[in-house]
């Protein structure tokens, strides 16, 4: 395993020994490609601010609690274990907030209960929708998210179920 560590800085050496060969000005390379990251990262900040205040006010707002609540029956029918449902509200809007979410879920029910497996497969298969979107949309010029956003969702939920019911038998 010590061999794979080193994989990467060979190849960023035998890139740098092939720019050289090729006279290539490698300075003046890397400040090109930052003058060009600056407008991207500009575009990107309003809807990535956007997101993640948007996660927060839910969270704080004490909304999240209440659609846990709500939700959890019927997640509960769905073969999603009710202790998972703050978890499957969570995961599209915060990446961070889902981690810990997890490491608390692993820490309660232990990490070989059938809670706990489902809440790995459930993150596992499971994306932040709102955050990639962000991403997204930022650098398209025609913005419809409402399909996508609905369509991804569904994604997330349908593999949520679906890691629950074959978690049932592992």
């Amino acid at each position: 395993m010590k061999y794979v560590a080193l994989v990467i800085p060979l190849l960023f050496l035998a890139l740098f020994c092939y720019a050289l060969y090729r006279k290539v000005k490698l300075y003046d390379c890397f400040t090109e490609g930052v003058k060009e990251a600056v407008p991207l990262v500009l575009s990107l900040f309003p809807y990535l601010a956007a997101i993640l205040m948007l996660s927060e006010l839910f969270e704080r707002s004490g909304l999240s609690g209440y659609l846990t609540s709500a939700l959890s029956p019927v997640f509960g029918a769905l073969g999603i274990p009710p202790e998972l449902s703050k978890l499957v509200l969570l995961k599209p809007f915060s990446g961070s907030g889902s981690t810990a979410l997890l490491s608390e879920i692993l820490g309660t029910y232990g990490a070989d209960s059938y809670i706990a497996r489902c809440a790995c497969v459930s993150y596992g298969s499971s994306e932040t929708v709102f955050y990639i979107l962000a991403v997204y949309f930022a650098g398209v010029k025609r913005k419809k998210p409402l399909l996508p956003v609905l369509i991804s969702l569904f994604a997330n939920f349908a593999a949520i179920v679906l890691g629950c019911f074959l978690c049932r038998f592992l």
